[in-house]
């Protein structure tokens, strides 16, 4: 699950920021007087912001969010009004497509303060943990504006919430509120408004303290891959990298650490 370089791409624009909060990387969508909309270029920052976060030996966890009222309501209006040319050239390039952050090693926790949809909406799945504020209106959108599910969402969503949701929210394009997201299980956590993202970096912060980048990327790569495996190949692949972590370092520092009574210093992720 290695991520590509960097390098060979632009660097974010002010439409997305990132900052650093311990060894936490916060990537917000920045388009607020928009609800974070998302242009073509945007796309492209945030996909180099992800990767780039990925590969950054500071970075254990990061969180996504949205600036001001909104966590993204879909592609920018501007593009939908253009014509089929100019959504098929909107349409991100595979590798920047929102099951990006899925394929990163490191975890990536939405924070959902508001407004989600179309893209967003796929932003937010592609995320491992989700937070939600009440508040946030939640929406496929999809079919009703004539589209498809799209960005693989008819793959992903039946996943999360069971195929007889997936299939209540995509053919109806309906609003749900963060509590009924909560209960299908398409969010994980809900807070009170305003709260979302400090409380998705109280999580990233635990999981980048005090857990293994080594196991935080294995677990990962064993959770979204075994979906693809028979029970069978999944149990050969986790019993190889069972007795591959009994002669690692994370667990004798692990366990140094508990006799101790410290906390543990596990080696960055190679």
């Amino acid at each position: 699950m290695a991520s590509s370089d960097p390098a060979q791409e632009p660097p974010p624009d002010g439409a997305v920021l990132v900052k650093h909060e311990d060894a936490v990387a916060v990537i917000t969508l920045n388009r607020p007087h928009a609800l974070n909309a998302i242009t073509r270029d945007m796309a492209s920052s945030y996909a180099h912001a992800l990767r780039t976060a990925d590969t950054d030996p500071r970075v254990r966890a990061i969180v996504v969010t949205g600036a001001g009222r909104g966590f993204c309501a879909g592609a920018d209006l501007g593009v939908l009004n253009q014509g089929a040319e100019a959504i098929r050239a909107f349409v991100p390039p595979e590798r920047d497509l929102p099951d990006l952050a899925l394929r990163l090693t490191k975890p990536v926790i939405a924070a959902v303060n508001g407004p989600v949809a179309g893209i967003g909406f796929a932003y937010m799945l592609g995320s491992d943990i989700r937070y939600a504020a009440r508040g946030a209106s939640i929406s496929t959108t999809f079919a009703r504006l004539g589209l498809v599910a799209e960005y693989g969402l008819s793959w992903l969503l039946p996943r999360l919430v069971g195929t007889p949701w997936a299939l209540e929210l995509l053919l109806s394009g309906r609003t749900l509120d963060a509590d009924e997201a909560a209960r299908i299980g398409l969010v994980h956590h809900v807070t009170e408004p305003g709260e979302a993202l400090a409380a998705a970096l109280v999580y990233a912060k635990d999981l980048a303290a005090n857990c293994a980048p080594s196991s935080l990327a294995a677990i990962k790569s064993q959770v979204y891959g075994d979906q693809d495996r028979t029970r069978q190949e999944a149990l050969a692949r986790t019993l190889k990298l069972m007795d591959a972590s009994f002669d690692g370092p994370d667990l004798a520092e692990a366990l140094a650490a508990r006799r101790e009574r410290r906390a543990p210093v596990f080696r960055t992720k190679e």
